[in-house]
């Protein structure tokens, strides 16, 4: 029931099956691809978690060049946010997209990019932190769906909206 078959005759794509008994051709020339459409699937952006890690990683490691990103106001925060999402259609995911992981990577950092862009350095690290995580999502899903991608954006999560390491003792003085 988590799957959505895409049936193949000679290569080529002909129907999209759910759940429940079908008939196909056999092998030589008919195939059936099988992905799994209810999966939740993560992106993360900006770290690294532990399970990502090899052996000795005890936690997540930042990975300054996808998380430093400049603000409106000419200032960079360093934010580490979480995107999951799931297959909409698998004809288009499995035949739109060459490695459908990387494209959400890579359309997501673009998408929280452009999002942040538009801020001030204050309301990234503060209040507008819901309104970048929806922004950034609904911009993503345009992204997704101009590619024909067949994947649903569900959510964006910021992990992280901080100033870069160097100076985050300087802006807590100027908080307190």
């Amino acid at each position: 029931p988590d799957e959505q078959g895409v049936v193949l005759i000679f290569g080529k794509a002909i129907n999209l099956t759910g759940p429940g008994l079908h008939y196909n051709f056999p092998a030589p020339i008919g195939d059936v691809i099988k992905p799994k459409v209810t999966r939740q699937n993560r992106v993360d952006i900006g770290y690294r978690g532990a399970a990502e890690l090899d052996e000795r990683g005890s936690g997540a490691r930042d990975v300054l060049e996808e998380s430093l990103i400049l603000t409106g106001d000419e200032n960079i925060v360093d934010m580490d946010f979480t995107v999951l999402w799931r297959i909409r259609n698998a004809q288009e995911y499995l035949f739109n997209l060459r490695d459908p992981e990387l494209t959400v990577k890579a359309a997501a950092e673009s998408a929280m990019r452009e999002v942040v862009g538009q801020e001030t350095f204050d309301r990234a690290v503060t209040v507008g932190r819901r309104e970048i995580e929806d922004r950034t999502r609904d911009r993503l899903q345009g992204i997704m769906d101009s590619y024909k991608a067949g994947i649903l954006i569900e959510n964006v999560n910021l992990q992280k909206s901080d100033p870069p390491s160097e100076g985050i003792d300087a802006f807590n003085d100027v908080q307190r």
